[in-house]
């Protein structure tokens, strides 16, 4: 177990803010391990004789802790159905986890307000149910986060679609980025423990069908089920005969490979297959995303995915 460049995660803002503690990092607490990150931790290891590596193994984190052992990824601990959406969620929001959850965009896709990791949001009707989920379950916690308007948001959330649109499109501005303090309030709601239990919850219709098309695509591993889910979200489906190619790809499988190696080869199958199926214009971005998914490790849109380590995603059985 290590962190280095390309990690995420709430163990790697740890990581961050003892450096910060020591004077020998000025950056951002943002749990992304980059190139800052690296730099203040080769300083670290230098001033107490360790391999100047930039890499935050056992050592470092000993070191680095007064003496404590390094912490496994929290996120390995957390169900599936969690670890998909988190991994989804980062490539929809472009962001690490928890702020995957707290994603928010305005109105440039026509649809008011985007929200969380998965983006629901008022344009197709699907953020209103959980933030009147959140207002009636958790009552208390939607009010101390957005206070005086939290009354203000019951209200809009009892209206009707095009009057939550207007209202959504009213608290923005013309480059469509949300105004305060409503962006930081919705932020804010994003990162409680109680909204991403709704947002599992939300999410969990999606994720028992993306394990029935695994297994309906022969898919046995956790990276199966993520790259299903991711496929969903993103994609919609697989039609009939984007289908046929995958298993005609999958007929070309050497009979002599390792049962991993036949799952990788599968994954890479249905990755490029249905990526191939896009429109044009979005081949390559589908096609780099769901790679990442099938091999376990990629860059999308700039970022670093490493899904064993980061997401505690792997070729396990589901």
């Amino acid at each position: 177990m290590s962190y280095q460049v390309g990690s995420k995660g709430p163990e790697v803002e740890k990581i961050q803010k003892k450096l910060k503690e020591r004077g020998l990092y000025n950056g951002p607490i943002d749990g992304i391990f980059g190139g800052g990150t690296e730099a203040a931790v080769r300083k670290f290891q230098a001033d107490n004789n360790l391999q100047a590596d930039g890499v935050v193994g056992a050592k470092t984190w000993e070191a680095l802790f007064g003496g404590s052992q390094i912490e496994r990824a929290g996120i390995a601990t957390q169900s599936l159905l969690y670890r998909c959406l988190a991994l989804t969620g980062s490539f929809e929001t472009n962001s690490p986890i928890p702020e995957c959850f707290s994603g928010i965009s305005g109105d440039f896709d026509g649809q008011g307000i985007s929200f969380g990791a998965l983006q629901w949001n008022f344009g197709q009707g699907s953020l209103p149910p959980l933030l009147k989920t959140m207002a009636s379950t958790h009552k208390q916690v939607f009010d101390q986060i957005f206070g005086m308007h939290a009354d203000v948001l019951r209200e809009v959330l009892a209206e009707d679609r095009q009057d939550q649109l207007d209202w959504a499109r009213s608290i923005q501005s013309r480059r469509f980025v949300v105004n305060e303090p409503w962006r930081g309030q919705f932020k804010s709601l994003g990162r409680t423990a109680e909204f991403q239990k709704v947002q599992m919850e939300a999410a969990k219709d999606k994720f028992e069908r993306a394990k029935t098309l695994a297994t309906s695509f022969k898919l046995r591993s956790e990276r199966g089920v993520a790259l299903m889910f991711d496929i969903l979200t993103q994609n919609g489906s697989i039609s009939a005969s984007t289908k046929a190619q995958i298993f005609a790809d999958y007929g070309r499988i050497p009979a002599t490979a390792s049962e991993k190696e036949k799952e990788v080869a599968r994954l890479r199958a249905v990755a490029t297959r249905r990526a191939q199926s896009a429109l044009p214009e979005w081949v390559h971005d589908v096609l780099v995303r769901k790679l990442t998914v099938a091999e376990g490790e990629g860059t999308v849109h700039g970022e670093r995915y490493r899904l064993a380590e980061d997401y505690g995603i792997s070729l396990n059985s589901f």
